[in-house]
């Protein structure tokens, strides 16, 4: 008999435990014929035979001696281990049996986790064994590849990372691959963090700091059951690439002496820019400029001081133009400008103006004092053409009338269109004269009064500008307030309106007569921070009481910067200046808003007072803002009231006061002061 068949000598007699026991020690320590023979002597000890032992396999070995032989299977779900087999007594019983069946359960248990875990560990060092020949592999390729999980946290990192990037594995590892990102990608999505297997470029960021583009490739990252668990990022550095790119595009689309786009590009820009204005049916406008006197100095002192001008007219043009306008030079002296998101054609004239006056200050070049000046032409869309190039071949046109014309070429400016002309001309001419009105004494302020309804005694006023010209009279408001507020002249208009205001209130304090509000408009160009304090030192200059003064804003004013606007309406609060809102109901966006704004009074806008009582919707939302008002706790005053039949209703729909030739026209301030004190009845 062979050794693995060998008699064991019955071991002391064991209890279940204590054999379990043994079967768990010699599993897990002995192996071929030791481990036999420990399990033998297991099985023997648990029975208290004299011999015991285990045959390996399926097979039953040689006979076991005489006498009875008591014999388990010890088998697994799907594999038979061996056979325990037990001898040396007279009998063996059932509860004997059940002992041996169940120790046989137990090293069948232990014996097939032992087997899965040999197993394991073996397929485990194969794997081991594969990773680190693909490691080997990885860091052999120049290319930088990392893999990430599904959060973006970087869970291998090879020799080409190390070497792209300067960090090491043990730097980057663990680590969000946001770090690697440049400042500005840092709040850009990425593309491939959620799809991956496409290729893009992008800029990333060296441990050095510098940043560096490269070519960026992602695939998913899969486990054993091809579910994926993260991404594969190839990675390669093509700086040089882009560098080159960039100079190219720069040299195809950008003029070498001054940095403006070319004709080239100003085209693709323009035309780009013109189908959004097509979508969002709005005006734009090409202008062409034509640098005067340039050839001259060219020819006169050398091409050094001709590019050295031409350089820093083109900074002049650009410093003077908004960060969305186009502006190119298009070859030689010649230079063309793109406007777009215009309210009004005529609006480009503005901006002409601004140019020209940009030019005048003279350029200290090479130790010469040097003057140029521009003509300018426009074209217009969509009137004048749909294209950049047919834009840009009008507006030269135009520009070419503008020289031929004009006494003063430097101040030149010409539309295409003849009808254009004329009315820029006379934009221009009420322009110039507006400007002159403000230094010449020929603005004056006018008084409407505001009545309450009922009592009909006057409880306020408005101060309206009038311009009274030396040669055409009066210049009614519609004429030159819309060509001021456009081209920011509108300012120094709202000034001098409240200083007059509170000059004349301050006039009819001293004379003893009773406070009433005395409303000056602000435009939203002047209602900015500084306006609570110039409203302070203009009361203070007059010793003017607060009550009597109230500031008129217009809805477009509450459109922007919710929190700006509200801070400047507290502050005019605290001085006791009280606020009213202008022509209400024209606006958007303001009933949101509207309980949040320190407003005492709401002024119903005369588009809507004129068709009461006959208009049903005029009637409607003259009423609706009245109950809206009521319900906000704000008074209400309608604008334009001219018959009683407009009066009977607004008393009706719970007006407060109304405003309009119904009751008086306005009037210069002596005839105001004199109604004021035979004709009206003051609220004391």
């Amino acid at each position: 008999m062979s050794d693995m068949h060998a008699l064991v000598p019955a071991l002391t007699s064991l209890d279940f435990v204590g054999a379990s026991s043994a079967v768990c020690d010699a599993v897990l320590r002995l192996r071929g014929d030791t481990l036999h023979a420990a399990l033998g002597g297991a099985a023997a000890g648990l029975l208290n035979s004299p011999r015991g032992r285990f045959v390996p396999g399926a097979g039953v070995a040689a006979p076991f001696g005489p006498g009875p032989v008591l014999r388990q299977v010890v088998a697994g779900v799907s594999e038979q281990f061996g056979i325990y087999e037990v001898a040396g007594r007279c009998s063996y019983t059932v509860d004997d049996a059940r002992q041996l069946e169940g120790l046989a359960h137990l090293t069948a248990s232990l014996m097939q986790v032992h087997s899965l875990a040999q197993r394991s560990t073996h397929a485990y060092a194969q794997m081991e064994a594969q990773l680190a020949h693909q490691s080997q592999i990885l860091d052999q390729i120049h290319e930088s590849v990392l893999t990430m999980d599904q959060m973006g946290y970087i869970t291998s990192w090879n020799r080409g990372a190390e070497e792209l990037f300067g960090y090491t594995g043990l730097e980057a590892i663990g680590r969000n691959i946001l770090f690697l990102y440049a400042d500005e990608d840092e709040d850009m999505p990425d593309a491939f963090a959620e799809q991956g297997g496409r290729m893009m470029e992008v800029k990333r960021r060296k441990k050095s700091g510098e940043v560096f583009w490269a070519s960026l490739s992602l695939s998913p990252l899969r486990d054993l059951a091809e579910r994926p668990i993260g991404l594969i990022a190839y990675l390669t550095d093509i700086t040089e690439r882009k560098q080159a790119e960039e100079q190219l595009h720069h040299l195809a689309y950008y003029d070498e002496l001054t940095g403006l786009p070319n004709r080239t590009l100003f085209a693709r820009l323009v035309d780009q820019a013109l189908m959004v204005a097509q979508r969002n049916e709005t005006s734009g406008c090409v202008m062409f400029m034509d640098i005067n006197r340039f050839k001259r100095i060219n020819d006169t002192l050398g091409r050094r001081i001709g590019d050295e001008l031409l350089r820093q007219v083109a900074k002049r043009v650009r410093d003077t133009l908004r960060d969305e306008d186009v502006v190119a030079r298009l070859s030689g002296d010649e230079f063309a400008v793109g406007l777009f998101d215009i309210r009004q054609h005529f609006e480009a004239t503005t901006v002409a103006q601004k140019l020209q006056l940009a030019l005048d200050a003279p350029f200290l070049i090479g130790g010469h004092d040097l003057r140029v000046g521009a003509s300018i032409g426009i074209s217009v869309f969509p009137q004048d053409g749909s294209d950049a190039e047919t834009l840009l071949g009008l507006a030269d046109i135009a520009m070419e009338r503008a020289k031929q014309a004009a006494a003063n070429p430097d101040r030149s400016v010409a539309f295409y269109s003849q009808d254009m002309n004329q009315g820029m001309q006379e934009r221009m001419r009420i322009e110039s004269g507006l400007r002159q009105a403000l230094g010449n004494g020929e603005l004056i302020l006018y008084y409407q009064p505001k009545f309450e309804i009922g009592s009909d005694r006057i409880v306020g006023a408005e101060a309206l500008v009038r311009w009274v010209h030396p040669t055409r009279g009066v210049v009614p408001p519609s004429e030159f307030i819309p060509l001021a507020e456009t081209t920011g002249l509108i300012v120094q208009v709202g000034e001098w309106v409240l200083e007059q205001a509170c000059a004349q209130a301050a006039i009819w304090q001293r004379a003893g007569v009773p406070p009433f509000r005395l409303a000056v408009n602000v435009s939203a160009r002047e209602f900015t921070a500084s306006l609570p304090e110039r409203v302070a030192d203009t009361l203070a200059r007059y010793q003017l009481d607060p009550s009597w003064l109230e500031l008129e804003i217009t809805e477009s004013t509450l459109m922007h910067d919710f929190e700006r606007v509200t801070g400047i309406m507290d502050h005019i609060n605290k001085l006791g200046v009280a606020l009213s809102l202008d022509d209400f109901g024209t606006g958007y966006s303001s009933l949101s808003y509207l309980k949040r704004f320190p407003i005492d009074t709401l002024k119903i806008d005369r588009s809507f007072t004129t068709g009461i009582p006959v208009d049903g919707s005029d009637c409607a939302i003259a009423g609706t803002i009245i109950s809206m008002a009521r319900q906000l706790g704000l008074r209400v005053i309608a604008e334009g009231v001219e018959t009683v039949e407009q009066l009977d209703f607004l008393r009706e729909a719970g007006c407060d006061e109304v405003q309009g030739y119904l009751y008086s026209k306005p009037l210069p301030a002596f005839d105001f002061e004199r109604c004021l004190r035979e004709n009206w009845l003051l609220v004391a």
